[in-house]
């Protein structure tokens, strides 16, 4: 049978899992193509394609240089999915007894359409802090090396906007 009934917490809870690890996971597996499609879109002049910004970040930063911005995009993309997956269940349920049975079969794909932008909508808000410290360690030298070293010095810089001002882009995405 099911491993839970439909729309219990765990269920919530099993749907947000399967965000955190499809999302978290997939991101941070391509972090080193990330990093250098985000540097060459801050330094054309120096990243001029994807190979020749591997092979410059390779000689610049060693191995481990592909690895940077790692730890926020784990957890931010792991928040992402969390809120992503378990928030589209729960507005696809309250959204559809909103309407009732029948209305919520007759306009089904509305349904999902809301449902799924009002779990985005709270997903790209859990994404934001990570997103921006992770860009912050990728394209900017000698910024900062780890998400421990970023945070604070975002945070004593610019305050707590230096974590959301990336949000409105994410939703225009």
């Amino acid at each position: 049978e099911y491993s839970c009934e439909y729309g219990s917490l765990k269920f919530y809870a099993l749907c947000g899992v399967g965000g955190v690890l499809s999302c978290g996971l997939t991101h941070t597996a391509v972090v080193p193509l990330d990093l250098v499609k985000c540097r060459m879109q801050v330094d054309p002049q120096k990243y001029k394609s994807i190979f020749n910004g591997f092979s410059v970040t390779l000689k610049e930063d060693g191995v481990r240089g592909l690895a940077k911005g790692w730890a926020p995009t784990f957890i931010g993309y792991s928040m992402q999915g969390l809120c992503k997956f378990g928030f589209y269940e729960v507005f696809k349920i309250l959204y559809g007894n909103m309407l009732g049975e029948e209305n919520a079969y007759l306009w089904r794909t509305s349904l999902y359409l809301a449902a799924s932008a009002s779990a985005e909508f709270f997903a790209d808000i859990a994404l934001a802090p990570m997103e921006a410290a992770k860009v912050r360690i990728q394209t900017q030298p000698g910024y900062a090396n780890t998400l421990r070293q970023a945070v604070p010095k975002m945070f004593g810089e610019e305050g707590i906007w230096a974590f959301y001002k990336g949000v409105a882009p994410l939703w225009m995405r």
